[in-house]
């Protein structure tokens, strides 16, 4: 997940350059980002909480805030590409290098989400020849082989890569699915982090296709959404050929929070941009405005939806993304403020590790039978314990990058 985690700007004479060094209200906005998913993922299983604290069902026509923070993660995603891509120019990538370092990174997410989606379920426990528990821990290690470092340094030796990609083979190899325990693994809805990666293989496409330029990335934009709009119309439902061009609507609507991600961080951080706050905050309402004007123009025809991945989710979620952007840029860059450096700035360099902290600690505890008191699975105890366990993760993601620790795609 290295795209989430680069904002160092290079200079490029192919595509139009950004600021310079750390870019610190995106940085705060990725670490915040991380840090409330993982407490909404502890909320997910505690009883008696308000329907504004849960995902909304798949066809209520409603959001919570819940449902908007997968939609944070992806805008940010999408913030640290031009970044991320230009940085790769600058240390001399060709056009070819830089789209094969897209797409292993792509693949690299993809690959994760399925093995962590099919732990989760659609496995057959008295076919499989180790506990799932274990199962799911070897993902971790296979997954740290190939993409962890020690000591901060580079990655593993090769031959440690190998054995990582090794051990997945192994893992796909020695997985029961099905009614009947004769079914391998599937790719079922690819999980979190699947949905990134595909998520970001088109945003990085169409910010390569439009060189960079603000302009193209826009295009861009209404093009997906235009395309995840498609899919939902009854002409299209009803010709084979027409569904399953537009059968990968869910990709292209999470494109839209990443390319509105693109967008924001090229009109806030291009060297040519206008640097006035004021012009700036202009821009973003007015940005944010014509999303929710798109939304809510949709939002009769098509619900809004984050299990679906509707149109009007992705396009609401996008404008209030661009707008808890302008206030922390305005925080951090207008005010010259900081929020919480020594927990969020280890998150905001470690996301995914950050992320997988606690899908490694539940595998664990149902490996030797352990649980949470009974205390942590009900409100308030649980809605305290889902904050505190976020500050606890960020706190273990500190130690371990102080002792070089790394996991980055």
């Amino acid at each position: 997940m290295a795209v989430l985690e680069s904002n160092v700007a290079p200079a490029s004479a192919a595509w139009p350059a950004l600021r310079g060094g750390r870019i610190v209200a995106i940085d705060i906005f990725r670490a915040l980002t991380v840090l409330v998913m993982i407490t909404v993922n502890t909320w997910g299983g505690v009883v008696g909480l308000p329907a504004w604290m849960r995902h909304m069902p798949a066809n209520a026509d409603a959001m919570s805030f819940v449902d908007a923070v997968f939609p944070a993660f992806l805008f940010i995603v999408g913030m640290s590409i031009p970044f991320a891509l230009q940085q790769r120019q600058r240390l001399g990538d060709s056009t070819v290098q830089l789209q094969l370092q897209v797409l292993q990174r792509a693949l690299g997410l993809v690959l994760i989400g399925v093995f962590m989606v099919n732990a989760e379920g659609g496995f057959h426990a008295a076919s499989m020849p180790l506990p799932i528990t274990a199962w799911t821990l070897l993902i971790y290690l296979a997954a740290f082989g190939v993409w962890g470092s020690l000591r901060g340094g580079p990655a593993l030796a090769r031959s440690w890569r190998w054995a990582g990609l090794g051990l997945f083979a192994l893992l796909a190899w020695l997985y029961r699915g099905g009614a009947d325990g004769q079914s391998g693994m599937s790719p079922q809805w690819w999980g979190i982090l699947g949905l990134i990666g595909w998520a970001y293989l088109i945003g990085c496409a169409v910010y390569m296709l439009a060189r960079g330029r603000l302009g193209g990335v826009l295009l861009g934009l209404v093009f997906s959404a235009a395309y995840a709009t498609l899919h939902w119309l009854d002409a299209v439902q009803a010709s084979p050929g027409l569904a399953l061009l537009f059968s990968q609507n869910g990709h292209f609507a999470h494109a839209v929070l990443v390319l509105s991600g693109c967008a924001t961080a090229l009109r806030f951080y291009g060297t040519g941009s206008q640097t006035d706050r004021a012009r700036l905050w202009l821009w973003a309402l007015a940005f944010a405005a014509l999303l929710a004007l798109a939304a809510a123009l949709l939002r009769p025809e098509f619900k809004v939806s984050k299990i679906l991945a509707t149109p009007s989710w992705a396009l609401y979620s996008a404008a209030a993304c661009v707008l808890i952007f302008a206030a922390l840029a305005q925080w951090v860059d207008g005010w010259g403020r900081s929020l919480w450096p020594a927990l969020l700035e280890p998150v905001a360099a470690n996301p995914l590790l950050a992320y997988l902290i606690p899908f490694v600690v539940g595998a664990a505890m149902g490996l030797v039978g352990w649980s949470w008191p009974e205390l942590f699975s009900r409100s308030p105890g649980g809605v305290i314990f889902g904050l505190v366990y976020a500050l606890l993760v960020a706190a273990a993601v500190k130690w371990l990058a102080a002792r070089g620790v790394r996991l980055r795609i």
